[in-house]
């Protein structure tokens, strides 16, 4: 927080409108603010966030309906390690951000019914916990392969009952997220969505998991501000994803900020995840960069698996195939062990 910025304080109550008064009958007596009324903000009910200062913080705590004042707060008090300490999300059976490392694994868009189960069966006996495809696929290119779109939103809860595995998918535009939350475990913010805030008011407002990705050109605060959204909005199951930024370097499709995870783990109570595939764009790069985020302590993996890579309709030339996922979890159950954690065993 720079120093032209004011301190901020987040009052905990049981009733907004009464600290609301208070704060107005304050603010309109002159004691402060020249008798302009104090500028506040709802982060959601119970919490009201306004600029510090002693008097009002005296003045407060003093009233019948605040449960807690709490001082010198971040810009950004929902997702910093502030008022929550520690969060994890439901994943199937297990918690992301918990002792466990979750493995979410599959191809980048589901292409059909039966690729999609024959695949998701095959990762799921190597050790991932849920499945990933997506059904809406922004490209660069308006010519590649968009996924199914509205097509496929059927195909979801099908692939779930034949493999028994969380559905991850992808969401692109507020006008979807209604349908896509009937059909999916976990909805799926795209880089290039990072900060479509329509599109995270929209899913503040369901109660579905949001694996949100960081934009190849955001810093973790941007990244943070985003899940602020989400989390002012009262969804607090979110899970924070480093995919890569875009640097100076041409040997890597990005660059896989290991620091910026590492950085988040210590600054959020919220659970982050590594995509390794987006950040090395070559499948001989994934597993090291896999293994680099565990140890930077991200709390699972996002990656890219697909049967047939060289058939892919999308990323196949970044995607792992079978055996290299099984060699990815073979060298993951060393580290997460030495790291006081675990894979989950394999479902048969």
């Amino acid at each position: 927080m720079s120093q032209n910025t004011p301190h901020k304080m987040v009052v905990a109550s049981t009733d907004d409108a009464a600290v609301l008064a208070v704060l107005a009958d304050h603010g309109q007596s002159g004691a402060r603010a020249h008798g302009r009324p104090l500028p506040h903000w709802i982060l959601r009910p119970g919490l009201v966030l306004l600029d510090d200062d002693d008097d009002v913080a005296a003045l407060l705590a003093a009233q019948p309906m605040v449960t807690a004042v709490h001082r010198h707060a971040p810009a950004l008090p929902l997702a910093r390690k502030f008022l929550r300490h520690h969060t994890t999300v439901k994943l199937g059976d297990i918690d992301v951000g918990g002792d466990a490392i979750a493995v979410i694994a599959g191809p980048c868009a589901i292409e059909s019914f039966d690729d999609a189960v024959t695949l998701g069966r095959a990762v799921q006996g190597i050790g991932a916990v849920a499945m990933r495809g997506g059904v809406f696929k922004p490209r660069t290119s308006p010519w590649s392969f968009q996924g199914l779109e509205h097509s496929g939103l059927e195909l979801l809860p099908r692939i779930r009952r034949e493999t028994r595995l969380p559905i991850v998918t992808e969401v692109t535009s507020p006008e979807d997220v209604d349908a896509l939350a009937e059909v999916a475990d976990v909805l799926q913010v795209g880089a290039r969505n990072m900060q479509n805030v329509p599109l995270l008011k929209a899913l503040s407002r369901r109660r579905r998991p949001v694996l949100l990705k960081r934009a190849f050109g955001a810093t973790v605060e941007e990244l943070l501000g985003s899940a602020e959204y989400i989390l002012a909005g009262g969804n607090d199951d979110v899970i924070l994803c480093e995919r890569g930024i875009r640097t100076f370097e041409r040997h890597t499709r990005f660059t896989l900020d290991v620091a910026g995870v590492a950085w988040l783990k210590q600054h959020c109570h919220l659970p982050v995840l590594v995509d390794p595939s987006h950040a090395a764009g070559t499948p001989e790069m994934v597993i090291p960069l896999a293994l680099a985020g565990l140890a930077a302590g991200a709390d699972g993996l996002l990656v890219e698996v697909h049967d047939h890579p060289d058939d892919a309709k999308s990323d196949g030339d970044q995607a792992l195939t079978l055996d290299n996922f099984k060699a990815l979890m073979a060298a993951a159950g060393p580290l997460a062990e030495a790291l006081g954690r675990r894979l989950p065993s394999p479902r048969a």
